[in-house]
């Protein structure tokens, strides 16, 4: 029987890719939405596999990953919004 972080790795991936061909079909490939739909799949299947009366450890580190990524995200938010104001701010 699986374990629930194998199948979170495995619905994971099953997720990225699916994004991938349709991005790759669709001849849109873009790495910030390619995140953002990284993270919304990531945030609904931490969702799904927690459960209400026992957290396991692994699900600690997902919360760090799942704050990173979301920092992350409001700096993409930051800098479309300069970018549309006509501010450049230009980090490499």
């Amino acid at each position: 029987m699986m374990r629930k972080q194998q199948s979170f790795i495995i619905v994971l991936v099953l997720w990225l890719i699916i994004v991938s061909v349709i991005m790759i079909l669709a001849q849109r490939v873009d790495l910030e939405i390619f995140f953002v739909l990284g993270m919304i799949g990531m945030l609904v299947i931490v969702q799904l596999m927690q459960s209400d009366y026992v957290e396991p450890d692994y699900i600690k580190y997902f919360s760090y990953l799942i704050t990173v990524g979301t920092v992350m995200f409001g700096i993409m938010i930051a800098l479309k919004i300069l970018n549309i104001i006509g501010w450049e701010i230009v980090l490499w």
